[in-house]
């Protein structure tokens, strides 16, 4: 249970975010925060990550769908003892959620974390990354979990 209340706490978080950007700045406007490195930019992306594949809001949605349902089966299926597996899923959920919700009122997906050196990013985003992160982390070094209970 506690899984999915983190991505909904996600979810959350992304549109309260992006509502807040889209009511109080104009598209490319730009707030400095840590000047020259840091700053609030509104920014909306047609595409997908480094506004790949722009306009293609069908793709997406659909792609979206069906990664989503594989997602929440898994999160339904996994024992309790997935729970990092669970969290990495969790985030991926709601960053995905986060981001559909916007394709589907918009056809584009709102962005505003702007470090000058990368492309511009959203809570959303950072909930899929850091979902993957883990993901990536639980397939490397859970096999040698594996192994060790095996050895003794």
């Amino acid at each position: 249970m506690g899984v999915w209340i983190l991505a909904v706490i996600i979810i959350i978080a992304d549109q309260i975010s992006k509502i807040l950007v889209v009511a109080n700045m104009n598209l490319g406007e730009s707030i400095s925060i840590l000047p020259g490195l840091f700053h609030i930019t509104y920014s909306e992306n047609p595409g997908a990550a480094f506004g790949i594949m722009a306009y293609r809001t069908n793709f997406f949605i659909i792609v979206t769908l069906i990664l989503l349902v594989v997602i929440g089966a898994l999160m339904i299926k996994l024992g309790k003892e997935y729970r990092l597996l669970k969290v990495g899923l969790a985030l991926q959920f709601g960053g995905a959620v986060g981001n559909f919700i916007d394709r589907l009122r918009t056809g584009y997906v709102v962005d505003f974390f702007d470090f000058n050196f990368w492309p511009i990013f959203n809570i959303a985003d950072i909930a899929i990354v850091s979902g993957v992160i883990i993901l990536i982390f639980y397939i490397i070094f859970e096999p040698y979990k594996e192994e060790e209970k095996n050895v003794y």
